[in-house]
């Protein structure tokens, strides 16, 4: 089995709804992402997935969080923007666009790991 992972940064501020402490209010973190594919079949050029191309769908996602109020984005605007949840949103999102990352070839994303501060980090994974 073969296995590749990517990084991305973001910063962005959120509130924690239902929560009592200072987390409920309004804060910012610059979060890092970590996104893990795996699968036991190469491509012709001997990849599991283009690190570059794995890199362009997860910026876009996050993109669209960074420098923004989490809080004020769908499905946030209604999900808790908690580190769980952010992890389980970038794996729905990634798992959209897996079959144009490895067309024909059974590619699984194993994890995401999405860390508020550097001690502190939450993953989501289907399997």
């Amino acid at each position: 089995m073969y296995e590749i992972s990517i990084e991305r940064t973001f910063a962005s501020s959120h509130a924690l709804r239902g929560y009592q402490g200072k987390c409920e209010h309004l804060h910012g973190h610059n979060y890092r992402v970590r996104v893990t594919l795996e699968g036991g079949q190469l491509d012709e050029a001997g990849l599991l997935v283009d690190f570059g191309d794995l890199k362009r769908v997860v910026s876009s996602i996050a993109e669209y969080l960074d420098h923004r109020h989490i809080n004020d984005l769908p499905p946030f605007d209604v999900l808790n923007p908690t580190a769980e949840n952010m992890a389980r949103y970038f794996h729905e999102e990634i798992e959209k666009r897996l079959p144009e990352l490895a067309p024909g070839r059974d590619v699984h994303l194993q994890e995401v790991r999405i860390w508020e501060t550097d001690t502190s980090v939450a993953a989501y994974r289907s399997r």
